[in-house]
């Protein structure tokens, strides 16, 4: 669909009635997704952009309303659950938009793209793969200055202890990493964002 077209307002709203009317429960608070639209937002022309774990479309849709009406960018979102995957591309995305079915720690040793090269200038890990396991694979495929951001972060009663530990590496990484600069906010479900540093010079 032309992208001069397309309300990101309501691209938001369908992806989270979608969610609902499915019983997709993991899809990203709209704190989150405000802060997603606003990062989209400040990237610069020709930016790729990877979502690691499509689900509903949800963090997509915030995504996209961020950059419309431009169309000088890509955003490429993985899902590895074929019903998910499906589910989301019932949605009306912009050309600039690549939903793929693949898993995140295949997808990201393969290099991230169909020819194997090029990073990207956000990234939004919202998956196990890609997130707990392999981050380290995730956090190499940022651009220098790009931008990771994970949610989830924010300790729930309940969790269960095992969970709790791997979500705990997962901050301990990203805010002790020497080559990102990084945050932890109270935004929606707790959100760490990190930026790569660039090149020393």
């Amino acid at each position: 669909m032309n992208s001069a077209q397309i309300d990101g307002d309501a691209l938001v709203a369908a992806a989270y009635a979608r969610a609902t009317a499915n019983g997709f429960g993991q899809s990203c608070e709209p704190a989150v997704g405000r802060l997603l639209a606003t990062l989209a937002a400040a990237l610069p022309p020709g930016a790729r952009v990877l979502e690691i774990g499509t689900g509903a479309g949800v963090g997509t849709a915030w995504i996209v309303s961020g950059l419309l009406p431009r169309t000088d960018v890509s955003v490429v979102s993985i899902e590895s659950d074929p019903a998910r995957a499906a589910l989301a591309a019932t949605g009306d995305w912009p050309a600039f938009v690549d939903l793929r079915v693949a898993e995140a720690l295949e997808f990201l040793a393969a290099g991230g793209d169909q020819n194997g090269d090029g990073g990207f200038d956000l990234i939004f890990a919202d998956a196990v793969g890609g997130k707990i396991d392999g981050l380290d694979r995730t956090v190499a495929k940022l651009n220098h200055r790009g931008t990771l951001v994970v949610d989830d972060m924010t300790p729930v009663e309940g969790w269960p202890e095992e969970f709790r530990v791997k979500q705990d590496g997962v901050r301990r990484a990203l805010l002790g990493d020497p080559g990102l600069v990084g945050v932890e906010l109270a935004c929606g479900s707790g959100v760490i964002i990190g930026v790569r540093r660039p090149p020393a010079g």
